[in-house]
């Protein structure tokens, strides 16, 4: 092979490499550059003409397009309100989170409401699908199971049985025989990924590819996987907590960050049409170093509890140990009350926790985050009957989130009578819900807690 022709590729993170390496530069990974043959060494010379393709302009109408219902309305909500024909899917989580239950369950309630499904797993035999499905109680469900690796094997039989939906679990375990290479490594899963989806918008088939993950929760494998398909969906939850959370982070066909709530159960996952109730289920009396989050995910309001804890550190450097958050957020909120509002947290251990398993994203949870830290280190409680949002900037200001409508409606809905917000919010009279502003963090905790 020339020079020119060759290519380096960590089998890690995907990163390319002009030349071999003994360690990657972008993820760090030892021994994991590997020196792969191109796909395809393309045309040398256009001599033939190609044909003119159609042009349409921005006004063109077009319907659109049909979906499928899976009957799982926190699945078709994640899609985006149900599944599209020949779109492709990605869905990864970490190992045993229940991909596979969530994945079987949907093709059951797919072929009940008529779209033929076939489910090829690469990982298992079928005789442990068939386990899985009559543990379930899926064993009624007209899907059609194979289990199988070799991916021209896999797209003859999909051509032939040209099915509504067809899982294939999981990419990572898919080969190409026209590619010399092991599978799971970036050539096997960018080739595979690439006929499936192509086979997918010619067919008009559905696909739903199921990925591994890596020790930090990215799908393995090339990120062009991510770019190729029309949706990405993460499977997130605790080992500990039975709730998981379906996430949508791209999807060509609804929003994005959207994400369904499920729980586990002994029958399989059940899904949660009211994660707010869910999330505060456990919340007691008032106490301190808790504040209640009233969040958007997606479309959907979500209030969740932050619990934060502070205490005298027995180390040299205290501790800042953070669950569901953002670990720099919060060192952020920490400078902050002690730059602005002269709140110092030195010497002092800080835990903070987003009860139920939730994970937190939204900057609009900052007010509710300084709340609960001023809450634990004054030993103030805060009103059982409040919610808070609002984000929080360097100077201490409070800075105005969208959705307060959506936000203040879902916390009257659950019992919630008061609301802080900040100054120049957006705000609509919801009947039962009182409204506090606030200016900045300085006259939010003097108001709150008499400090500041």
């Amino acid at each position: 092979m020339s020079k020119s022709s060759q290519s380096f590729t960590c089998s890690s993170c995907g990163a390319a490499h002009r030349k071999w390496a003994g360690r990657c530069d972008a993820c760090g990974a030892w021994n994991s550059i590997v020196e792969e043959a191109p796909l395809s060494a393309g045309p040398k010379a256009l001599g033939a003409k190609g044909r003119t393709i159609a042009l349409t302009d921005l006004a063109t109408e077009e319907a659109a397009p049909p979906r499928a219902s899976s009957g799982i309305e926190e699945f078709d909500r994640v899609l985006g309100g149900g599944l599209v024909p020949a779109s492709a899917i990605l869905v990864g989580g970490d190992p045993g989170i229940g991909k596979s239950t969530l994945l079987l369950q949907a093709a059951a309630s797919f072929a009940r409401h008529g779209v033929k499904c076939l489910y090829i797993s690469g990982e298992e035999a079928s005789a442990q699908v068939r386990m899985r499905a009559q543990r379930l109680g899926l064993t009624d469900a007209p899907v059609a199971l194979g289990a199988e690796t070799n991916l021209r094997d896999i797209l003859t039989t999909l051509d032939a049985e040209r099915p509504g939906l067809a899982i294939i679990d999981s990419i990572q375990t898919m080969w190409l025989d026209t590619v010399e290479a092991a599978p799971g490594s970036v050539s096997q899963v960018r080739a595979a990924a690439h006929e499936l989806v192509t086979f997918a918008k010619k067919r008009g088939v559905a696909i739903i590819l199921v990925g591994h993950v890596t020790k930090d929760g990215q799908i393995a494998g090339p990120r062009v996987v991510e770019h190729m398909v029309d949706t990405v969906l993460y499977f997130e939850g605790e080992r500990g907590h039975q709730f998981r959370i379906l996430r949508a982070v791209k999807n060509r066909f609804g929003p994005a960050d959207e994400i369904g709530v499920f729980e586990m159960t002994g029958g399989g996952l059940s899904q949660v049409l009211n994660p707010s109730a869910l999330f505060l289920s456990e919340r007691g009396q008032a106490s301190p170093g808790s504040a209640v989050f009233a969040g958007i995910e997606g479309t959907r309001p979500v209030l969740t509890e932050i619990q934060a804890l502070v205490a005298p550190s027995p180390l040299g450097t205290p501790r800042r140990t953070v669950v569901g958050l953002d670990s720099g957020r919060l060192s952020t909120i920490l400078a902050v009350l002690e730059a602005r509002c002269g709140i110092p947290f030195t010497g002092l251990d800080v835990f903070l926790n987003v009860a139920g398993g939730m994970r937190v994203t939204e900057p609009a949870a900052d007010l509710a985050v300084a709340a609960a830290l001023v809450s634990a280190r004054e030993d103030v409680a805060i009103p059982a009957e409040t919610v808070l949002f609002g984000e929080i900037s360097l100077s201490g200001a409070l800075r105005p989130v969208g959705q307060t409508e959506n936000r203040l409606k879902e916390a009257a809905k659950l019992g919630f009578s008061q609301a802080i917000a900040p100054s120049r919010s957006k705000l609509v009279a919801v009947e039962g819900m009182s409204v506090r502003e606030m200016p900045d963090l300085t006259a939010f905790v003097g108001d709150m807690f008499g400090a500041g």
